[in-house]
C-alpha cells in the first residue's frame, strides 16, 4: 500500500500541501480532484519522490520513501508515471521508445524488451502503430505510448498527472478507456483529473483537494453525487 502521514510541502513561502493523510491500498483506483494549484500534482511527485518534503512520511510497502538510505531510483520502479506530456523520444519507433527502459534499466535483452514493447503496446491499443514514431501519433496515441512505456517496467502502482489535459476534446476518450482497462485488471492508479464522470465511473474513491488540504474524500460515486462539505458541492456544481 501507500500510506501518506503528515505531509507538508512549500515552495518557498508558498504551502502547497498543508498536512496530508491517506492510505491507498492494493488495487484500489483513487482519483484526486480540486482546483489548480490545490496540491494534487505536487502530492504525485512527492509519492515518487520527484519532489522532497518538508514535514511528513510517505511510505510504499513499508519503505520510507524521503528517508536518506531509500535507493529512490530503485523504488520508483515500483510507481510508473504518466505526466500531462507525453515525452517520448522523437527519433525512435513507439517500439523502440518502450523497451529502451526494460533494456536500460531492468538489463532485459533486445528481443525480450522488443516482444514486451509489442505486448504493452497492443494492450492500449496501438498493435498497429509499432514502428511509428511520435509525430505520426495523434495526441491521444501519444498518451497511450506514454501509459505503455510505464506499463512496460511492470510496476505495482501508476502515478496518473491529468493525463487527458493537454489533448483536444476528441482524443480524450481513447485515453480515458485505456485506464477503465486498467482499472478492470485491478492495476493501483492514484488519478489527478478533471474528468469528473471518469472518476466517477471507474474510481473507488475520490479526494477533493481544496487550498492544500484534502478537504473531502469518500467513495466516488456517493462523493461526486451527494458532497457533504460545502466547499466540495461548489466545486462540483460548477464543474458539472
Amino acid at each position: 500500500m501507500i500510506k501518506i502521514e503528515g505531509v507538508r510541502k512549500s515552495f518557498g513561502a508558498l504551502e502547497v500541501l498543508k498536512g496530508i493523510d491517506l492510505t491507498v491500498e492494493r488495487g484500489e483506483v483513487l482519483c484526486l480532484i480540486g482546483g489548480s494549484g490545490s496540491g494534487k500534482s505536487t502530492l504525485l511527485m512527492c509519492i515518487n519522490a520527484l519532489e522532497g518534503i518538508d514535514a511528513g512520511r510517505v511510505e510504499v510497502d513499508g519503505i520510507d520513501v524521503h528517508a536518506p538510505q531509500t535507493e529512490k531510483n530503485k523504488l520508483r520502479q515500483k510507481m510508473g508515471i504518466v505526466f500531462q506530456q507525453f515525452n517520448a523520444f522523437p527519433h525512435l519507433t513507439a517500439r523502440d521508445n518502450v523497451a529502451l527502459a526494460p533494456r536500460r534499466v531492468l538489463g532485459q535483452n533486445k528481443v525480450e524488451t522488443l516482444e514486451l514493447a509489442e505486448h504493452h503496446l497492443a494492450h492500449v491499443g496501438l498493435g498497429d502503430k509499432l514502428d511509428h514514431f511520435p509525430s505520426e501519433l495523434s495526441g491521444g496515441q501519444q498518451q497511450r505510448l506514454a501509459i505503455a512505456r510505464a506499463l512496460a517496467m511492470k510496476p505495482d502502482y501508476m502515478l496518473l498527472d491529468e493525463v487527458t489535459s493537454a489533448l483536444d476534446p476528441e482524443l480524450v476518450g481513447e485515453v480515458l478507456d485505456t485506464l477503465r482497462l486498467l482499472a478492470e485488471e485491478g492495476i493501483t492508479m492514484i488519478a489527478v483529473t478533471h474528468e469528473i464522470p471518469f472518476a466517477r465511473e471507474v474510481a473507488d474513491r475520490v479526494a477533493f483537494f481544496h487550498q492544500g488540504v484534502i478537504h473531502e474524500v469518500g467513495p466516488a460515486k456517493s462523493l461526486i453525487s451527494n458532497p457533504q462539505m460545502e466547499r466540495t458541492q461548489e466545486f462540483l456544481g460548477k464543474i458539472l
